[in-house]
């Protein structure tokens, strides 16, 4: 019995399936870190005068990481939006596959330009500056 042969259709579906899993996965972690944020942090006073973005210890992958292990609040966030980000990357390369299921050569190229661009904003640019 052969293997059930990739569609268009079957790739859009598993697609679609993969993104509104994605933004809802990274939803409940956000929404998780914000409770537990606001346990913590809610009867602060909130200083709109001065903009203080996020602490240098939450502007690295492996620090998001280490702080929402330590169920910190800010890390957790931090990981939802991360995930929330690795969406459509996960779209992306899961295009490349699917492509490559239905012997699409000229889409896995393009994809695979689009994937190099995607990560080269993600991760080269700051090699530039």
């Amino acid at each position: 019995m052969s293997s059930p042969k990739w569609t268009d259709e079957k790739v859009e579906i598993i697609i679609g399936n993969l993104l509104g899993a994605g933004v809802l996965i990274s939803a409940l972690v956000v929404f998780c870190g914000g409770v537990i944020f606001l346990t913590y942090h809610g009867n602060s006073y909130a200083n709109y005068r001065v903009f203080r973005g996020e602490p240098e210890s939450l502007r690295s992958i492996p620090a998001i990481f280490r702080y929402a292990l330590q169920l910190h609040g800010g890390g957790i966030i931090q990981l939802g939006l991360l995930l929330l980000i690795a969406t459509p990357v996960a779209r992306v390369v899961f295009s490349i596959f699917g492509f490559a299921a239905e012997r699409d050569r000229m889409y896995v190229v393009f994809t695979l330009i689009v994937l190099l661009i995607l990560l080269f904003s993600l991760f080269g640019s700051s090699l530039i500056a």
